[in-house]
């Protein structure tokens, strides 16, 4: 299943096109083999933020047992890997080094498996038959692998076993996530977590979560600066200003308008229910059970530094950008 695909953009660059190109490649393969795959979900050009770090990935993506990061890497010519690990590339007819893309992503999973173990407690159900005891990410398959472009000549005679292994052709990719998922080699049971021999999985209601969450970080992330300046945004509508000021200052110093929001899955806007959780105010619709974030980007500046207060009934999304500013986004 392709949960997020690979965007086409328009650059001036050739070095940028060349590495968009090779991007294509591989979504197009994982694509071709997953979209209608029940148990993997990909995730194509995601940004995730942790603690002050970011994590640009290439290629996500999560199955039954766990998680396979793909960087995708550009070469035109010859590509070698010594027994250190050291990559160098030729261009031009000259040597280069380059920075290895395999500890690059190694970076990227270490970001992403500390994202998710914060929320394990959301993400993840209990341990079968014992309430107390919470599953967690720690157990699960994580695996790295970079996908060179296929005109390229890889030279690998001399690299470790372990890390040749996981230097794949973009027209192999696929062979190689099929192999590491294994899929077929072991049944999901509820006695999974009892039998050494099995691995831990993740049943439909996590897989659904964890998928949510990382698709709502990467948006989260990559809102641009200004893009929805007085425009609806995803889960809320804008109402009519109650300013007419141009004044950006004065029109934001105090309540400027009132979004109301709506379900992010079905769009209902009456069957909703403000509710707190781990990630702060939601409203849950009863109509489909999605939770939806009362939290959104300021509609004037565009600033994501936006803050959801309650007073009694009242909700609303205060912007320190904007002088302070607030709108009412919902009234119990």
């Amino acid at each position: 299943m392709i949960i997020k695909d690979k965007v086409k953009t328009i650059s001036s660059s050739a070095i940028i096109n060349a590495g968009q190109k090779q991007e294509l490649d591989v979504a197009f393969y994982l694509r071709r083999a997953f979209k209608d795959h029940e148990q993997v979900f990909v995730f194509n050009d995601i940004k995730l933020n942790h603690n002050n770090e970011t994590a640009q990935i290439d290629h996500l993506i999560m199955h039954t047992f766990g998680f396979i990061l793909i960087e995708s890497k550009s070469i035109t010519g010859e590509l070698t890997v010594n027994k250190y690990q050291e990559w160098s590339r030729s261009y031009n007819g000259k040597w280069y080094g380059i920075p290895s893309p395999i500890k690059q992503v190694e970076l990227q999973k270490d970001l992403l498996k500390q994202l998710l173990q914060e929320h394990d407690s959301v993400l993840l159900d209990k341990i079968f038959g014992l309430e107390t005891l919470q599953k967690g990410f720690g157990g699960r398959q994580w695996e790295q692998l970079c996908a060179i472009s296929s005109n390229a000549i890889i030279n690998r005679a001399d690299a470790p076993d372990e890390l040749a292994k996981k230097l794949i052709k973009s027209e192999f990719i696929v062979d190689a996530v099929t192999k590491l998922m294994n899929l077929s080699s072991s049944k999901p049971s509820p006695l999974t977590f009892f039998k050494a021999e099995k691995r831990p999985w993740f049943n439909s209601g996590e897989a659904a979560r964890i998928c949510d969450f990382i698709l709502q970080r990467n948006n989260s992330e990559n809102k641009v600066e200004g893009e929805i300046n007085n425009k609806p945004l995803e889960n809320v509508d804008v109402l009519p200003s109650k300013h007419d000021g141009s004044d950006l200052e004065s029109t934001c110093s105090n309540e400027h308008t009132e979004l109301q929001l709506q379900c992010k899955q079905c769009h209902k806007k009456d069957t909703l229910e403000p509710m707190w959780g781990k990630f702060g105010y939601f409203v849950k619709c009863s109509s489909c059970s999605a939770n939806t974030p009362m939290k959104s980007p300021c509609v004037i500046c565009a600033s994501k530094k936006t803050k959801v207060n309650k007073k009694k009934e009242r909700y609303t999304l205060t912007c320190p950008v904007c002088v302070m500013s607030t709108s009412l986004i919902y009234t119990d």
